[in-house]
């Protein structure tokens, strides 16, 4: 996929002097010109408000937000259109359903199991929501590898569990979880099943209907697509029964002095004036990871973990958190170099154009599981290549060898 780097102008720069690698994909991906090209065109040729004006720029907006919805219906595999909802992005999807499906079901006594990997983002609702109601907040335990405890998940699931949720790609580990066989448990016990999908669905094919999730998250940046929009699947029958996240212009059907009705699903849960742009960007954006085809980028982002993985570990001095081996791993690698914090390695590194992320990942639980308070995190993605990978490890070398001659 070489040729792909060319689709992506910002990747031809410099950095300090070098020119730039960017391993943060986890954090944001790059845009392809496509999908730049799709924001300028709707705001030089189609820009209007959606739904509501009967004249032609309204129509062609309207029609090119909802081919977005179309789009990603498709992209995910949902049984219905109406099932897809757009939000700001994967924080503001779990946020709504903490606040809707949660206040409206969640009592005293019941239960929400997560995980030790959480971001915060599906960590901090479910603790503000517990605390609210008097719920428990439980955790699914991990393996010395980093992969989920499923005997641990299956032992604290019971009648009480009213909602399990649990990333499908960790932002730290690599790991990839079951989330269908999580779901299988979740549905016995009478329980829903969320899946944090920002880390999966831009590196992998996603079916939330053979996942059997009852929703499932993800952010449109992370998957070459604008800042600012997302998706919140939602199984029809459970997502019809919940009340709106929000309330005002878009989302009315009739208001009265006292009273109001609600649009149907899905523009119940859009209130205002919709991110137009940012959708029709997702939707330029899921035409190009389609046109290459998902199955593509996971096999190729396979086969860059499994050149970048050994040599990671090979280097003197490493540790790398989560599992071992490359078959198990997604193209998020986290490391330490002993002697050197995580931000001055991240830094060094910097000054050499390559661009990676230090710090504890919006994961504070889980470094207090590893026991450490940050690490480095390379995360590859379409445009990235072996030569890159190289580079990057004789530059981690080159830095090792400066911080043990400078601090010897």
């Amino acid at each position: 996929m070489k040729m792909i780097k060319t689709d992506f102008p910002i990747l031809n720069q410099k950095i300090n002097g070098q020119q730039m690698i960017y391993f943060d994909n986890a954090a944001t991906s790059q845009k392809p010109q496509s999908v730049i090209d799709s924001l300028v065109d709707y705001y030089q040729n189609d820009n209007a408000n959606v739904h509501r004006g009967i004249y032609e720029l309204s129509e062609r907006a309207t029609n090119a937000y909802e081919q977005a919805r179309d789009k990603v219906q498709n992209f995910i595999h949902a049984k219905k259109r109406e099932e897809v909802l757009f939000t700001r992005g994967t924080t503001e999807s779990l946020n709504w359903l903490a606040s809707t499906y949660g206040a409206e079901n969640i009592k005293q006594g019941d239960e929400i199991l997560i995980s030790y990997m959480e971001h915060h983002s599906n960590i901090v609702p479910w603790q503000q929501l517990a605390q609210r109601v008097g719920a428990n907040l439980k955790y699914i335990n991990l393996k010395a590898d980093g992969t989920l405890d499923l005997t641990d998940a299956e032992e604290k699931m019971s009648d009480k569990t009213k909602i399990v949720s649990v990333t499908h790609a960790s932002n730290v580990l690599g790991v990839v979880n079951p989330i269908k066989e999580l779901a299988q448990m979740a549905h016995e016990h009478g329980a829903i099943m969320i899946a944090d999908g920002a880390q999966s669905a831009p590196h992998m094919a996603i079916d939330v209907q053979d996942m059997d999730v009852d929703f499932f998250a993800f952010s449109g940046h992370k998957m070459l697509g604008p800042t600012g929009i997302g998706i919140l699947y939602g199984r029809y029958e459970v997502l019809n029964k919940m009340s709106p996240a929000q309330f005002g212009g878009e989302m009315i059907e009739l208001v009265d002095l006292q009273e109001a009705t609600f649009q149907p699903l899905p523009w119940r849960f859009e209130a205002g004036t919709p991110n137009i742009a940012g959708a029709i960007g997702l939707g330029a954006a899921v035409d190009y990871l389609t046109n290459i085809g998902m199955p593509e980028v996971e096999a190729y982002e396979q086969s860059l973990v499994s050149y970048a993985l050994p040599k990671i570990k090979k280097i003197p001095g490493v540790t790398v958190y989560g599992p071992q081996d490359s078959e198990h791993h997604s193209g998020v690698i986290a490391f330490n170099l002993d002697s050197v914090h995580a931000h001055d390695l991240a830094t060094a590194l910097d000054q050499e154009g390559i661009e990676v992320r230090a710090g504890h990942h919006c994961t504070q639980p889980l470094m207090r599981h590893l026991d450490i308070a940050a690490t480095v995190r390379v995360s590859l993605y379409i445009y990235n290549t072996r030569e890159e990978i190289d580079h990057f490890i004789d530059i981690i070398g080159k830095i090792k060898e400066y911080f043990n001659r400078e601090f010897a």
